[in-house]
């Protein structure tokens, strides 16, 4: 999918802005449960973010999704559950504070540690927001981001997601979902949707 029409003219990106990173699980690479996904080049854009915030200092926020539904491949104790092998060995590589938050539901806020408590007491108003899948836990954690009042960048191209049958018999493709949740971000005020080369020309201007 093209993501075009989004440029953000002037962006700043703060210099204790939180990346958070969320539920980049192996459990997701299981098609046969999930499905059919969209941006092929996702994984790259997350590796490429994680390495800009670690090497410029800035925070970094792993959420994991310890799912408790049964047969999810994202359950604890399954090998899905564990993050993807490009994240597992960036963790702990940073030069900037570091934070690993668990969660059941969609919202990194509603995870353990608090988020929310976590990111007034080092000061941070800003965050950029990546991973997995875009229209769920991705578009809540944004969500609830801007209506907490933070200045919420969505990384678009560094998230993806897989196609869903709704009510009626409605049927998305996963590029139809992200272009909806794109479209509700930035329409509806939550947040500003951006692209990853964006977001690492700004944060690594001097």
């Amino acid at each position: 999918m093209e993501i075009a029409g989004m440029e953000i003219a002037g962006m700043e990106i703060a210099a204790n802005a939180a990346l958070v990173v969320v539920d980049v699980q192996q459990g997701f690479e299981e098609l046969d449960f999930w499905g059919v996904r969209n941006h092929p080049e996702a994984d790259g854009n997350i590796a490429s973010l994680i390495d800009v915030w670690q090497a410029t200092g800035r925070p970094v926020v792993f959420a994991r999704h310890d799912s408790d539904q049964p047969g999810s491949p994202l359950g604890v104790g399954r090998p899905g559950n564990g993050f993807k092998e490009y994240v597992e060995r960036r963790r702990g590589k940073g030069a900037g504070a570091e934070l690993l938050l668990t969660k059941r539901v969609n919202s990194a806020f509603y995870g353990t540690p608090d988020l929310d408590a976590w990111f007034k007491e080092a000061g941070i108003t800003q965050f950029v927001v990546t991973g997995i899948q875009t229209n769920m836990c991705v578009e809540t954690t944004a969500r609830m981001g801007g209506n907490l009042g933070y200045d919420v960048l969505f990384a678009l191209d560094a998230t993806y997601t897989f196609g869903l049958e709704g009510p009626f018999g409605w049927q998305l493709t996963a590029d139809e979902l992200a272009r909806a949740t794109a479209v509700s971000l930035q329409g509806g005020g939550f947040a500003r949707v951006v692209r990853t080369e964006e977001l690492v020309a700004a944060a690594t201007a001097r």
